[in-house]
């Protein structure tokens, strides 16, 4: 847990250096991404909060469209976007994380799902700015939860990384010395 709560404290600080927030909407973490964002002093400053939407029917409740889940099903990267983009749209945060997916069974609501598959997406304004699929080991369930988020975690700040240096590079500090993205 200690590795995962590093990667968020440098995560929330480079946020705060591109003057930038970020949201989640998670199903198959329940949450436990935003909540390690907000383990973080002064995350306030930086989310507005998340959402988890561990059924289909609150996915859709937020805005993710239907036809999405009965095309590509839950368990895919078009609806790891969708939630992601609509996590974006409702709170206006500048980054957004979708996680959607099963751990060590198969879900009964849903013909797609595989066993320790899990997609996700993160969206940088309006553009998918990386997105991927977990192969997640067989053990407890709060330990499958902290595995994808410290992934998820990673990919997000390796996104923030990336944006931070082509903003350096491109000599686009304003004059209090942060990064305007927003």
């Amino acid at each position: 847990m200690k590795y995962i709560l590093e990667i968020a404290e440098r995560l929330v600080t480079l946020l705060k250096e591109l003057n930038a927030t970020v949201t989640t909407v998670e199903s198959c973490t329940g949450g436990y991404i935003i909540s390690t964002i907000t383990d973080v002093e002064g995350a306030s400053e930086i989310t507005p909060g998340g959402y988890v939407t561990y059924s289909n029917q609150q996915k859709i409740n937020i805005g993710v469209p239907r036809d999405i889940l009965e095309k590509y099903g839950v368990y895919s990267y078009e609806c790891a976007k969708a939630m992601a983009t609509q996590g974006r749209k409702n709170t206006g945060a500048d980054f957004s994380i979708g996680v959607t997916g099963t751990f060590s069974n198969v879900d009964p609501n849903n013909n797609d799902s595989e066993i320790g598959i899990v997609y996700f997406s993160i969206v940088f304004n309006a553009e998918q700015a990386t997105a991927g699929k977990i192969s997640v080991p067989i053990m407890e369930r709060p330990q499958q939860k902290e595995y994808v988020t410290e992934i998820v975690l990673s990919k997000a700040l390796d996104v923030a990384e990336s944006i931070y240096k082509a903003l350096l590079e491109n000599d686009l500090i304003n004059a209090v010395g942060k990064l305007p993205l927003t």
